[in-house]
């Protein structure tokens, strides 16, 4: 349980916390674009279907090496920069970088093999945008009293949810309305994808230094005046990664049940990222296995970028009711519930034939989304002390990314040998891991069975 210092922090304003939270609408935009277009990208490079989630395994694996250092240097770093700024603008300049360079693969073709350079590029894209999410999480609980966690977190959903519609929705908008080309020659990138990811860089970047020139971080001592119990906590004699393994060992209980429900929920989102776009291709538009410059593949892949648009959107906005649902019932029903709803949402792909007919697909999906993006955490908050806000961040990342590695290693052979490269199958099978995750919600034990008066929404790669 944390503990207050017996003085308070001031109160935001409202466009104090909008200005904090704004960077997360840029991380979002680009994070939108990485798991809607990604696939399509390493497919148009030369990745087989039935590869294709082995590209897909250095997100996790950076997110696990990453979050957990950053989280930990970043609770006791403080310069002239600020205690999380400097990482998260590091992070912010080297995601804009990798989207100006991962759909751009293909010009170094005479040196190097657009496929190998767009999977390197994709590592450094993940671990870019981890460097950037882990410390923006910390950020909201450093600035805020405990009084307005809910209006910092609220806004912060508000802008995930405007940044991912936004990331997602722009391929289909520039190759619609402003009819940019959305078909290019075999091995090439469409001009509609490549502004895109330019923009997204832009934006990212843009956003993220917004919130470092309009944001003050509290100094050392300004911090420990808020927080009197860091002034007499024992020293650790552990450092680094030392303190890091002892931090994971000393895990409060309540995390290390919630593994199993991140598990099943993050295995079936992960493969939902991967193969969306070939099952659609295939199941919905009839495109034969490998066609990805066909006018009926990209038009599948635009349209993934709206239904995920959609998805996202419908997120933020179920974010905001959330914690009036889980007063009426409880923080574990609430999610159960919304968990359901996902499973039951990526199952129905199966039955529809008009790809209209996916946004109905996308609700329940959206209402899995944006319960995975606030409930575990506020089953959680309770148990992270103040002073161990960003290793402990990190380390529940550990059961966000463990899953998608195990999702990428299996994922792959599983739809290569066992559903015979029909990747519709993998979503389904998502459906049903999404199920499983609604079940095991129900054996955590949550410390109260109403919502906490905080409830974080946090966006992880």
């Amino acid at each position: 349980m944390e503990t207050r210092g017996i003085l308070q922090k001031p109160k935001m304003s409202f466009w104090q916390i909008w200005n904090m939270s704004f960077g997360f609408l840029g991380i979002q935009f680009g994070f939108a674009l990485q798991t809607g277009f990604a696939s399509r990208i390493l497919q148009t490079f030369g990745a087989d279907t039935g590869n294709l989630s082995w590209f897909w395994l250095a997100a996790p694996l950076t997110g696990m090496i990453i979050q957990p250092i950053i989280g930990h240097y970043s609770d006791g770093t403080w310069n002239r920069f600020g205690r999380r700024k400097p990482y998260f603008l590091t992070g912010a300049i080297l995601s804009g970088f990798a989207l100006l360079i991962l759909p751009n693969s293909s010009l170094l073709v005479a040196i190097i093999p657009p496929i190998v350079v767009g999977a390197g590029i994709f590592m450094m894209m993940d671990a870019s945008f981890n460097v950037a999410m882990e410390p923006f999480r910390a950020l909201v609980a450093d600035n805020l009293p405990e009084s307005q966690y809910s209006t910092g977190f609220s806004t912060q959903t508000f802008l995930i949810g405007i940044g991912a519609v936004a990331g997602s929705l722009l391929p289909y908008v520039f190759a619609e309305y402003f009819h940019i080309s959305k078909t290019a020659e075999p091995g090439h990138v469409p001009a509609n994808l490549l502004y895109s990811f330019y923009i997204g860089a832009a934006v990212l970047i843009g956003s993220i230094l917004w919130t470092v020139i309009r944001t003050k971080e509290y100094s050392p001592e300004e911090h420990a005046k808020f927080h009197e119990e860091e002034l007499v906590a024992v020293s650790p004699k552990k450092t680094g990664f030392g303190q890091i393994i002892t931090d994971m060992a000393n895990m409060p209980k309540t995390m290390k049940q919630l593994g199993f429900v991140q598990f099943f929920s993050w295995f079936a989102l992960f493969t939902m990222w991967v193969f969306t776009t070939p099952a659609l291709a295939e199941h919905i538009y009839h495109v034969k296995p490998g066609d990805t410059s066909s006018v009926a593949y990209n038009n599948a892949g635009n349209w993934v970028g709206v239904l995920f648009g959609i998805y996202n959107g419908i997120s933020a906005i179920y974010a905001l009711l959330l914690p009036k649902i889980a007063k009426a019932t409880s923080r574990k029903i609430a999610h159960a519930f919304s968990l359901t709803m996902g499973g039951l949402g990526l199952i129905s792909i199966w039955f529809i034939t008009d790809p209209n007919w996916l946004v109905l697909s996308m609700i329940g999906i959206g209402l899995a989304w944006g319960s995975i993006l606030s409930m575990p955490y506020a089953i959680l908050s309770s148990s992270i002390p103040a002073k161990k806000m960003g290793v402990y961040m990190g380390i529940f990342n550990f059961f966000i990314t463990f899953p998608q590695i195990v999702s990428s290693l299996i994922g792959s052979i599983i739809v290569k040998h066992l559903f015979n490269a029909h990747s519709v199958y993998a979503i389904i099978m998502a459906g049903v891991f999404m199920l499983l995750a609604a079940i095991s919600v129900l054996y955590v034990k949550d410390s109260k069975n109403t919502p906490a008066k905080n409830i974080p929404v946090i966006e992880t790669a």
